[in-house]
């Protein structure tokens, strides 16, 4: 007899440098209930962009993910062009920024900040 399993994508994975920037900044503000929101908008180069900021309220409709003490949150029509993605944080010559990197993405841009699926 075989066992038949179900493939069931992660929401979102945290990088992590990804992480310790995100204790780091909440710790900074000294509230520990903030939270990152992660979401696609409409625009950029590539058709969608993606977008990044705290916040404290959830809404009724959105996905809370914990990583080590930190969360991100991801709102339903966001939701599907995230599942699967990793967040990551860097630092480089072009500056420090939080980078998605996005399995659903069919291309992307040059500077990785918008995507078409």
């Amino acid at each position: 007899m075989s066992a038949v399993s179900e493939y069931i994508p992660s929401l979102l994975h945290c990088t992590p440098e990804a992480v310790a920037k995100l204790q780091a900044l909440v710790a900074e503000e000294a509230n520990p209930e903030l939270k990152l929101r992660v979401f696609v908008t409409g625009g950029g180069c590539s058709g969608f962009q993606y977008g990044f900021e705290f916040v404290e309220e959830l809404n009724e409709d959105d996905t809370l993910i914990e990583y080590q003490g930190v969360y991100l949150v991801l709102d339903p029509l966001s939701y599907p062009y995230l599942v699967g993605s990793t967040l990551d944080y860097e630092e480089g010559l072009s500056g420090a920024r939080f980078k998605l990197q996005n399995p659903n993405a069919s291309t992307t841009c040059g500077c990785g900040a918008s995507f078409s699926v």
